[in-house]
């Protein structure tokens, strides 16, 4: 019997005050009774919407048909027949931004949770004693390089390895995942999750060299003398934005991407690991998306008393996923939105003591109606904090473009390429952030995905 409930199953979750001092997952996954009961609720319609809001194609119908039926091999085998990292898509998604608004049972309810039930299948399947045989695919002779091993270099890794390719990817740090494993903390991505998605993908035969900055260690030029016949760039955005105002440079202000280095990469958190970090008390975090969020919940978690989210416009406009804003207030942290900083204050050691604000009204919404945000003069005040950390976006390390001819680049400094990954460059081939500056998880997989069929055109071509 279909379930015509109009809302979705909740998600079970730690409690907000105990979670806020731990690391361990916030949301705790279905039972196979819920998952069962969600699995239901989807329509299956004849022309489905939600496969064409998902990046990589997933085939949701049909999974979720299998997951129905309490048949969740197969539907573990539907989802990874086109996702090569479906525990990390069920955790990191944007769904209600994609499949899910897509759904046909969101007009009139709430859409079918599909994140959640693909979290489900792919934690099943990870929980499983028996573990099923992996496919190790043929080798068909000819070499690909891939630069970076985050989701984009991941997805296109995997994908060219099932079509019989011998892959070997690039790391830059010691340790393989990219932004999955340094930008996204413990609770929201388990770091043992991301390390058996990866382990995977070097069982099926997937090369994997850390500690290896191309640009530095080799060049792309280097990789073709040494026999790769392509290189997908998949380097990501890794280098922090900052305001450019007064104090940036005081002792205690971070940009989130070092905070969450060190946390989450470092094990900052952790008594047995010596990873410096400061003792936070009262922390303002500058900006208001899914990574500002983040790093709110980390200072938190690391024991700050008050964290605080100060962001020019107001909460309709807040960039994050709806479920983090709600994560981060039940946890505690307080939002000073229409707000924006215009200098960070210290003492006479160089230590920061608070954050000048000054407050904004939202002006006439511009071209893609977004609302400007315009001072309201003489509203000047200061936020009493030890701490600030800034997080409003990263845009490409220029390594890849100081150290690599024939490629052309965006005025941000993100390559330049086609919707598949094809650049300026014959044979060489980019996506993800190193192309759109940072984005989301998914539309860098999205990108490694089209890039690998790029690639097996390109090296078909030119038999």
């Amino acid at each position: 019997m279909a379930n015509m409930s109009p809302v979705k199953n909740p998600m079970p979750e730690q409690d907000a005050v105990l979670r806020a001092s731990n690391f361990d997952e916030v949301a705790l996954g279905y039972t196979a009774e819920m998952a069962i009961d969600e699995a239901k609720r989807c329509l299956n319609c004849k022309n489905p919407l939600c496969r064409q809001g998902c990046p990589v194609a997933v085939r949701i119908p049909e999974f979720i048909a299998k997951v129905a039926e309490g048949d969740f091999d197969a539907a573990y085998e539907i989802i990874t027949s086109t996702n090569s990292l479906p525990a990390v898509c069920g955790r990191v998604c944007p769904q209600e931004k994609q499949c899910e608004s897509k759904c046909v049972r969101g007009i009139k309810g709430e859409s079918v949770a599909i994140g959640r039930l693909e979290r489900f299948v792919a934690d099943y399947h990870m929980a499983k004693e028996e573990k099923d045989e992996i496919i190790v695919p043929e080798n068909n002779g000819h070499r690909i390089a891939v630069v970076g091993s985050g989701p984009a270099g991941l997805t296109c890794a995997g994908d060219l390895r099932k079509m019989g390719y011998d892959v070997t990817v690039f790391e830059a740090f010691h340790k393989a995942g990219g932004v999955l494993v340094y930008g996204i903390p413990q609770f929201r991505l388990p770091k043992e999750i991301v390390a058996a998605e990866i382990e995977l993908l070097e069982k099926m035969g997937v090369k994997i060299v850390t500690n290896a900055i191309v640009g530095k260690s080799m060049t792309v030029d280097e990789l073709f003398e040494d026999g790769f016949e392509a290189v997908f760039i998949g380097s990501g955005a890794g280098l922090p934005q900052f305001l450019k105002i007064p104090g940036e440079n005081l002792l205690g202000v971070y940009s989130a991407n070092e905070l969450l280095t060190r946390v989450n990469l470092m094990k900052a958190y952790k008594a047995e690991y010596d990873t410096p970090i400061k003792n936070f008390n009262k922390v303002a975090v500058v900006g208001a998306g899914n990574v500002a969020m983040d790093a709110a919940r980390v200072a938190k978690r690391l024991g700050a008393e008050n964290v605080y989210i100060c962001y020019r416009r107001g909460r309709d406009e807040l960039p994050a996923r709806k479920e983090e804003v709600e994560h981060a207030e039940a946890e505690g942290i307080e939002f000073k939105l229409l707000n924006n900083p215009c200098a960070i204050l210290g003492d006479e050691g160089g230590h920061v003591t608070g954050i000048e604000l000054i407050r904004q009204e939202l002006g006439e919404p511009d071209e893609k109606g977004r609302r400007s945000p315009v001072a309201v003069e003489g509203s000047n005040w200061v936020l009493d904090v030890d701490a600030v950390i800034i997080a409003i976006g990263t845009s490409p390390n220029p390594l890849i473009r100081n150290t690599t001819g024939g490629l052309s680049f965006t005025r941000k400094g993100g390559i330049e390429a086609d919707e598949g990954g094809v650049t300026s460059r014959e044979g060489v081939f980019a996506g993800g952030d190193a192309v759109t500056g940072a984005a989301t998880v998914i539309l860098a997989m999205g990108a490694g995905k089209a890039g690998a069929k790029s690639i097996d055109e390109y090296i078909k071509g030119k038999k």
